[in-house]
């Protein structure tokens, strides 16, 4: 695997079809699903491994805010998609995973299908420094699996906040109307714990860091079928290139 490791033989845990019904409850009614209990542990901890390497070599810094999220802000280290895709075998073999797809098909409801932008797939970020967040968002397709690889303490930040059933309209995002007229989820995770989000209807974001601590998370992206009809512009993927059109630099 060119350095990078192996993804273990098992990589998805075994389920009961009453707690897969348990978790695609509770995933259609918030939004959000932790599935730790279905990635191995073996598996959980090549994964954080495999990040920090392409951290080590990779990360990039973005600190700005994005208008189609109504300046919202992102502060952060990131390693693009398309690096993770040509310098690791091991994400990119566990994305594909027929198991790991099948298991996320059973809670969805529905199919999902390989992410058609490859700027989208993978995303690995780093929240190292005091003020780091990903700012209020959604996601343009519908599903990622978000891999906590490691978190700060409850009381630093990092926490994530989500408001399920809503809608992103990138030229009115209404983000704070939305705050205001529906309640905020707040979950905190542990490192090593995985979650499952239904990023399209989701509007989600972390709590700012109160100090310095680290914060880092591998997202992998699905599309539903419905997101195969849609075109996407180019003009806000900050994690692509901190310089499009729609960011703006932060001023500390």
């Amino acid at each position: 695997m060119s350095g990078n490791g192996s993804a273990p033989e098992n990589i998805c845990a075994s389920l009961e079809n009453d707690e897969i019904r348990r978790l695609s409850h509770q995933y259609h009614r918030y939004g959000i699903v932790t599935v730790t209990d279905l990635i191995t542990a073996p598996t959980r901890q090549v994964v954080r491994a495999e990040a920090e390497r392409l951290l080590d070599k990779h990360a990039e810094r973005r600190d700005l805010r994005l208008k189609t999220t109504a300046y919202t802000r992102r502060s952060m280290s990131v390693v693009p998609s398309e690096m993770i895709a040509a310098n690791s075998e091991l994400v990119t073999s566990i994305y594909a995973h027929p198991e790991l797809i099948r298991s996320l098909e059973a809670i969805a409801g529905e199919k999902l299908h390989p992410c058609p932008k490859a700027d989208e797939e993978f995303l690995i970020t780093r929240q190292e420094q005091r003020g780091d967040t990903h700012g209020w968002h959604w996601g343009d397709f519908s599903f990622a699996l978000i891999w906590v690889l490691q978190a700060p303490p409850i009381d630093i930040g990092g926490l994530l906040q989500c408001v399920p059933h809503t809608t992103w309209d990138k030229a009115s995002p209404r983000i704070n109307n939305f705050l205001a007229e529906n309640p905020i989820n707040t979950y905190h995770f542990a490192s090593g714990d995985v979650y499952f989000l239904r990023t399209d209807t989701t509007l989600h974001r972390t709590i700012p860091l109160r100090e310095d601590a680290t914060r880092i998370i591998l997202n992998m992206t699905w599309a539903g079928s419905r997101d195969l009809k849609q075109e996407f512009d180019a003009d806000d993927r900050w994690w692509d290139d901190a310089n499009v059109s729609a960011a703006s630099a932060l001023k500390k």
